[in-house]
């Protein structure tokens, strides 16, 4: 029999209260203010986004089932956390443990993490000539490493409902160059990556699968691109790579809006080279869209040449668009012997304009693409 499909989709936790956010931007800030004051900033921009559901708070665990029903009904088969943990301890986790971990029907959709390691930089919003004030390091200690490597065995690999690949829990790590930092050398980085292995063994699991995200085109401020991840991937002893989003691969090149057929058609020819370069598998991302601009300060002038989130958009990504994107690649994961996993982008990055959650200009139909695509679940 074939290998049946895995489909993934990021996750982005700041649409709840944390306390790091409540001191930098007050009581009660989620990242749902900003998208409720985007503006449209250039003629023919889609904005603002309106969620269909409301500025709910995903760390209630009922908001959580209404999200995890959905996903389940529509052919979501996991979602890929994005998990931060510094070196002062972790940050936007209460969606993930108060409200995933508080819903009655997380069975229905599994979970694992991947570790947003990058620098987090004040960006919400900013404006064009603020300096990038840097909030967390995304550098840790070797300590705080071993830490989050005990965290994860305990609390998470061992939860019913996370997601394994041949029974092997899945973990992935979103910037090698931060992890490097943190060791030094690709030896040192090795020895703790396989210390990670060994721990999750020790708690009864066959091995840890170790994926990697790759990238060659920064988007955020302070990323940096290894010179060689083909070899730093094997070096390190991956087992997997992946992308978060389709413009880490492909520039926007068309000011303001690059379509999303040219934008999904260079990826295409990255994922060739992709599945040649790397020795073990790649997973392809199949983004949504692509609109940063409800990161900056809305009476700013709109300057893509001022980068990140100043960025030129994605247009034309309609749900029929994103469907043939799907279809696209389905049929290439057809072709393969290996894991059919593909991940998405994403859930809810609402003020990056790429999710799938429904908004009241195109209510349930991102979802309904993946569904017709990949066969709705019973």
């Amino acid at each position: 029999m074939p290998t049946p499909y895995q489909v993934g989709c990021y996750y982005f936790p700041n649409y709840h209260v944390d306390p790091r956010n409540e001191q930098v931007h007050g009581k009660g800030w989620t990242e749902w203010e900003l998208v409720k004051h985007a503006t449209p900033r250039f003629e023919g921009h889609q904005q603002p986004s309106v969620p269909l559901w409301g500025y709910v708070d995903e760390a209630d665990s009922g908001v959580m089932e209404k999200k995890i029903a959905a996903a389940a009904d529509h052919g979501i088969d996991y979602w890929v956390f994005d998990w931060y943990w510094y070196d002062d301890g972790p940050y936007l986790d209460r969606c993930l443990e108060r409200g995933y971990f508080g819903a009655a029907n997380n069975h229905r959709v599994k979970f694992c993490c991947m570790w947003a390691n990058h620098d987090w930089i004040d960006i919400h919003p900013t404006k064009l000539q603020d300096p990038r004030r840097l909030l967390y390091p995304g550098k840790v200690t070797p300590d705080t490493f071993r830490a989050i490597c005990d965290h994860i065995v305990e609390k998470y690999f061992r939860h019913p409902s996370h997601f394994m690949l041949d029974g092997c829990p899945y973990f992935s790590v979103y910037e090698l160059t931060k992890l490097m930092e943190t060791f030094g050398s690709v030896a040192e980085t090795r020895r703790a990556l396989d210390e990670f292995r060994r721990k999750t063994r020790s708690a009864g699991f066959p091995d840890l699968h170790l994926n990697a995200v790759v990238w060659g085109r920064p988007i955020l401020p302070g990323e940096g691109t290894p010179a060689d991840p083909v070899r730093l991937v094997s070096d390190l002893g991956f087992d997997s790579v992946t992308s978060y989003v389709w413009i880490h691969h492909v520039p926007l090149n068309q000011s303001p809006l690059t379509p999303f057929e040219t934008v999904r058609d260079e990826y295409l020819k990255y994922w060739d080279r992709a599945e040649q370069d790397f020795g073990v598998s790649y997973f392809p991302n199949v983004s949504v869209g692509w609109d940063s601009s409800a990161r900056t300060v809305q009476s700013e002038k709109w300057d893509p040449s001022a980068g990140y989130p100043f960025t030129n958009c994605i247009g034309g990504n309609t749900p029929a668009a994103f469907r043939q994107a799907l279809q696209l690649t389905k049929q290439r994961l057809d072709q393969r012997d290996g894991p059919r996993v593909l991940n998405i982008n994403c859930w809810n990055e609402w003020t990056e304009g790429s999710y799938l959650e429904p908004d009241t200009r195109n209510q349930m139909a991102y979802l309904e693409a993946v569904r017709a695509v990949f066969a709705a679940r019973p």
